[in-house]
């Protein structure tokens, strides 16, 4: 099984159209006063690493960085984390967080789930499934599954979640060999829906 760096299955993500944040990796604080040119502030700053999957449990996130300053001060704490490699940067997006996940099964083969994002998913446990391949009436019953609907529905764009589900199924189609694939979260509003952390692994 080949697992994907966060930059590899973003970059994979990105070449089959699925919206991702915009992104710089970092692998030195030099190179910070270069970013500012590319990434308005403010910003989030990740930890990168093969071997780090949870970076939010090891303080490897860092949010609402303002000034170049901070992100100097930012980059030398998570650059302390064990097995760090590099950063990335991204534009900070404000919206609900969602996970989208597809998985290979013995049983079903191909299922994909949609849920409640963010970093607390299993305490969350508020998640909806349906075997690949789907369609467009099985996207909606999925969002209106998820019990933070009727929290969400006026704050985000359906339509664009809807999409995203159709896509990763056709992507599933597309792409036989992936054995996992996890976005988390997808963050969306009412005007984008946007991919800010994603892994995927290939038989």
């Amino acid at each position: 099984m080949k697992m994907l760096t966060e930059k590899e299955a973003e970059n994979f993500l990105e070449k089959e159209n699925f919206e991702v944040i915009k992104r710089i990796f970092v692998k030195n604080k030099d190179e910070l006063k270069n970013v500012g040119e590319k990434i308005n502030f403010p910003w989030v700053m990740k930890v990168s690493s093969k071997k780090i999957s949870h970076k939010k449990k090891i303080g490897g996130v860092i949010l609402n960085i303002k000034s170049l300053d901070e992100a100097q001060i930012a980059f030398e704490k998570i650059s302390k984390i064990e097995n760090f490699e590099q950063v990335i940067i991204q534009s900070l997006i404000k919206g609900e967080e969602l996970i989208i996940g597809l998985k290979k099964t013995p049983e079903f083969s191909r299922v994909i789930m949609l849920g409640a994002g963010g970093s607390n998913v299993e305490e969350k446990k508020d998640v909806s499934f349906r075997v690949c391949p789907i369609k467009e009436s099985d996207a909606e019953e999925m969002i209106k599954e998820l019990k933070i609907y009727g929290e969400i529905e006026k704050k985000v764009n359906l339509e664009l979640i809807r999409q995203n589900l159709l896509k990763i199924s056709k992507l599933a189609e597309k792409n036989p060999n992936i054995q996992e694939l996890d976005i988390n979260p997808l963050i969306v509003n009412l005007n984008e829906a946007v991919i800010v952390d994603a892994r995927i692994s290939f038989e």
